[in-house]
């Protein structure tokens, strides 16, 4: 029984027709045929963020068909076989079939082929390997590829101890994959292969595990997917400063935020922290989340003066994580959405006076202006930011005459 996408308007948008209309031109009507998420996600009703196409045409072939339809090509990975296609100022990433010829457990060494089956054979999972062409026709190489998207199964193409072995780097797809598509109990083979292929996560590049690890807890709901990487020993490997996983546990049910989800897998140790952004190179801003999210003051129970004072003296960011952080942890849920309704709504005042209110003043310029208006600024924070008196307040802290 063959099957077919319905209703997706991306199918039979122009900017697709044109790309597919090039390709075909070239090469047949068999030769060109859309591959992986858009095909799943279409037959599960999921969000399709990225159009990606299979061909057997060679990408110099490819390359010379969107040039004589017109279209513009960027060589975006021509050496593996893949150039990106632009149309209607649309990206569409074309791949010509592959299959593997040698693997370190990083990268693979391919060749290119014409054989449906032998591309489909070098995917990672079996809901990952369909096919559509032009008009929504199914190609399910495997023949379960179909079944397991309709049933929330991730289960491995061929033996999944070797194709894990071709990349490590799907032992941490299996999970993020299982967060986000995966229904009912996991598959017991693929449990079982990520855990006694565990040490392979640390031959990858940082770069990769982050980038998967982020993709995994930005999913709707990561609680299931993180306890099984946990219970198998492969969280461990990624995020050694995990203690347990209660406070996770919470914060993913509070906070769908991927960065205030890894924060919660790490304990209240601003070094700590660092050492965990620095090991899978988050970025700079992700870097300062994290450490500023597990650092400060706690906001469990603050008055509306201190919170204020909290939010003058440190980013909006901070505050409001260190409140879900506090609020995962146990504080009252009314008193965080107090804390949060607070940092929403508060606008950060300017300080009111300057090294001229001090001139004026009489106060030379020097040592000592920084010294009276740090005073200042303590005391009118401490006052909650009061717009009025201020020049009395400068007087009353100048030195003696």
């Amino acid at each position: 029984m063959s099957h077919r996408l319905q209703g997706q308007d991306w199918l039979t948008a122009s900017a697709t027709r044109a790309v597919t209309a090039a390709l075909v031109a070239a090469g047949g009507p068999d030769c060109a045929r859309f591959v992986g998420g858009c095909v799943r996600n279409a037959l599960i009703g999921a969000p399709i963020d990225d159009i990606d196409i299979a061909t057997t045409l060679t990408p110099d072939a490819v390359v010379a068909a969107l040039k004589a339809a017109g279209l513009r090509s960027v060589p975006t990975g021509i050496e593996h076989g893949t150039v990106t296609a632009i149309s209607e100022h649309q990206p569409f990433e074309i791949t010509t079939l592959r299959r593997d010829v040698s693997t370190d457990g990083r990268r693979a060494t391919v060749a290119f082929t014409t054989d449906w089956a032998e591309d489909a054979a070098r995917r990672d999972f079996r809901l990952n390997a369909l096919y559509a062409d032009a008009e929504g026709v199914i190609l399910d190489p495997t023949g379960r590829g179909f079944d397991d998207a309709m049933a929330g199964r991730i289960v491995f193409v061929g033996e999944p101890e070797g194709r894990i072995r071709e990349d490590y780097l799907r032992i941490l797809r299996f999970y993020r994959f299982y967060a986000w598509y995966g229904r009912g109990a996991p598959d017991a083979a693929a449990v079982a292969a990520c855990a006694d292929l565990a040490e392979g996560v640390e031959r990858l590049s940082a770069e990769r595990v982050s980038k998967e690890l982020l993709k995994l807890l930005a999913a709707p709901d990561p609680r299931p997917a993180v306890r099984l990487m946990h219970e198998a020993g492969v969280l461990g490997r990624v995020v050694p400063e995990l203690t347990d996983l209660t406070l996770f546990a919470a914060m993913a049910a509070l906070s769908g935020d991927p960065v205030l989800r890894l924060s919660a897998l790490l304990p209240a140790d601003p070094a700590k922290a660092a050492e965990a952004a620095r090991r899978l190179r988050l970025s700079n801003a992700q870097r300062e989340r994290l450490v500023e999210a597990v650092s400060g003051e706690a906001t469990t129970g603050l008055t509306g003066a201190q919170a204020r004072a909290a939010l003058y003296r440190d980013r909006r960011q901070a505050f409001e994580d260190r409140v879900m952080r506090a609020w995962a942890a146990g504080s009252e849920a009314e008193d965080a959405q107090r804390l949060l309704a607070l940092a929403k709504d508060w606008t950060r005042p300017a300080l009111p006076v300057g090294g001229r209110d001090l001139a004026r003043l009489g106060l030379k310029p020097g040592p000592e202006t920084g010294r009276v208006l740090k005073a200042f600024e303590d005391g009118w924070i401490a006052d909650d930011f009061p717009d009025h008196g201020h020049e009395e307040r400068l007087r009353a802290l100048l030195p003696p005459a």
